[in-house]
């Protein structure tokens, strides 16, 4: 039985707190706004194939989505691209995390002919520049090459500062600037992770129906930490 002095612990409910991925829940700094710029100026693009490189966490899946709902472009897998061929059109086309499985070459080169031929474009998401995808097929090779590329940085202070603060304004939770920016000097840089640690100290907090202070973002990162490791063990 709880004492006078215990808070009792109420169970957090899922209230659906899904991934953000359209325009306005994009934010921009020095670390992602050449890319921002290319996503915003379309269809005025310096080539047909255009190529967002950049590590995990950077922000790629969420500029690949904004430019999918603009253009109307069909989503591909990379490792079944010649199943999808058929069925474009003259609709543009995007491919995210293009080097994250074994690369479907003579799709990926037929798909980049239709899309020339059609006039039309392909934006493929990936960590590394095509140059480091070991392409073997040599017209692949040649094709991108000719792509225009475009890197996205590990985030920086500004944009984990203004991801996190919006992550807590959307689920109506008020958070002390000094808090905020604990937590950016201490998590890994990626705005997966930022998502992870608003998540886990939502959670904990209404469960201890307590606000959330520097000390229970220590705890939250901490915990964090901790399962990792046992992870990688």
């Amino acid at each position: 039985m709880a004492t006078p002095l215990e808070k009792p612990r109420q169970l957090p409910l899922d209230l659906g707190h899904g991934t953000g991925y359209s325009r306005d829940d994009l934010v921009v700094s020095s670390s992602n706004e050449q890319a921002v710029s290319l996503v915003d100026c379309w269809p005025d693009w310096p080539s047909a194939v255009v190529v967002l490189a950049g590590p995990a966490g950077s922000g790629k899946t969420h500029l690949a989505e904004i430019w999918r709902g603009v253009a109307n472009a069909v989503p591909i897998d990379p490792a079944r691209i010649g199943d999808s061929i058929s069925k474009l059109g003259d609709r543009p086309a995007v491919i995210d995390n293009a080097d994250s499985v074994s690369m479907d070459e003579n799709g990926l080169f037929h798909l980049i002919n239709e899309v020339r031929t059609a006039g039309s474009h392909l934006l493929l998401t990936a960590r590394r520049f095509p140059s480091a995808w070991n392409v073997t097929l040599p017209d692949l090779v040649s094709r991108l090459k000719a792509a225009a590329t475009v890197e996205i940085h590990e985030p920086d202070d500004p944009l984990l500062t203004g991801v996190i603060t919006k992550l807590f304004a959307d689920r109506q939770v008020e958070v002390e600037p000094h808090v905020v920016q604990y937590l950016v000097r201490r998590i890994e840089r990626s705005l997966a992770t930022a998502m992870r640690v608003v998540d886990r100290l939502d959670r904990v907090a209404l469960e201890q129906q307590s606000r959330i202070t520097r000390a229970l973002a220590a705890e939250a990162i901490s915990a964090m930490d901790e399962g990792q490791r046992e992870f990688d063990l």
